[in-house]
């Protein structure tokens, strides 16, 4: 099995008041350093074999079409993600996101 990452973001010219939130508690709670804060969603879709070209893009086409609310938000990863890279790990880094950009 294959897990296949896909990331959302609200798009650049979209308030985003989770993300002021956010930005504004950092000092608060002595996190400094930080100018932004955006806020966005993961979706994992574990898929039944090997990661091909075509079920890419049907994942591409499920993230465009419902994963995603196109007028306020744009996919900006689709990327195949090695489940062995979390073994043992309860919140450790992120893995580094190597995009797809629509």
């Amino acid at each position: 099995m294959t897990r296949v990452v896909v990331d959302v973001m609200l798009k650049p010219e979209i308030l985003d008041p989770q993300g002021k939130a956010v930005a504004a508690a950092l000092p608060r709670l002595g996190f400094t350093g930080f100018t932004d804060v955006r806020q966005g969603k993961r979706f994992e879709l574990t898929v039944d074999g090997p990661a091909t070209p075509e079920v890419l893009a049907q994942v591409r086409q499920a993230a465009d079409t419902l994963l995603s609310n196109p007028v306020i938000e744009d996919v900006v990863a689709v990327r195949v993600e090695n489940p062995a890279d979390d073994a043992g790990q309860t919140g450790g880094p992120a893995s580094a996101a190597s995009g797809a950009a629509k």
